[in-house]
């Protein structure tokens, strides 16, 4: 990979570092803290939003009938997802074991923490469990999927890719079949060699941002 490409990946990764920080600046001002990983509102708060909530009878009246009708249709994607789930967590139990790749934290992908809000709900909640788990599905087996690609064939397109994963900035070059080889090698150490770190942005926010608040939320 070259030096500028370097350079560029790494403000990449800088303004990332910056935007985790400001989510979190804006988060501390809602007035929650963590306690050994529970949420916890300051009473007050959870008046507020309880105040807030729509019944469950009233948001069901104010549901359009298309929306009503369609509802099965997006819960029976749960089961495709469960088995992707299943399947993927037992392909890299497996298979990383063997490829020497460290493998993936489901638990910094799949996080069900939007239940605790009292402004929300029962339907709301079960919803708002339903996309956690769904998108956390996708980011997770995407990860799984971008260590796979590095490990078999780190090569980038000759087209555009679209959202493509992180990883992919430091594939080979497409058609440099001289490299190809040396960089396969390198890019296998290098993935077995590293530590799982996804969630290190955000944690690393949340450390900064959390310790002078931690008994200012109850």
């Amino acid at each position: 990979m070259t030096t500028e490409i370097d350079a560029i990946v790494g403000k990449i990764r800088t303004l990332e570092h910056e935007l985790e920080i400001e989510f979190a600046k804006r988060r501390a001002g809602f007035r929650y803290g963590l306690e050994r990983g529970k949420i916890l509102f300051e009473q007050e708060v959870i008046r507020r939003h309880r105040a807030l909530r729509v019944g469950l009878g009233r948001y069901l009246l104010r549901a359009r009938p298309l929306v009503v009708l369609t509802a099965p249709i997006i819960y029976s994607l749960i089961v495709p997802f469960v088995v992707l789930d299943l399947w993927v967590s037992l392909y890299q139990a497996l298979c990383f074991r063997a490829y020497g790749i460290p493998q993936v934290k489901r638990g910094r992908y799949i996080i069900l923490d939007r239940a605790g809000l009292p402004y929300l709900n029962a339907l709301e909640k079960l919803n708002c469990a339903y996309c956690s788990y769904v998108n956390g599905v996708i980011a997770y087996v995407r990860e799984v999927g971008s260590r796979t690609e590095q490990y078999w064939c780190p090569i980038k397109h000759a087209k555009r890719v679209l959202g493509a994963h992180p990883r992919y900035a430091a594939f080979e070059e497409y058609g440099d079949g001289e490299r190809y080889r040396v960089e396969l090698e390198r890019l296998r150490i290098a993935l077995q060699s590293e530590k799982d770190e996804s969630g290190t942005i955000v944690d690393t926010a949340r450390a900064a941002l959390d310790a002078p608040d931690s008994d200012g939320a109850r």
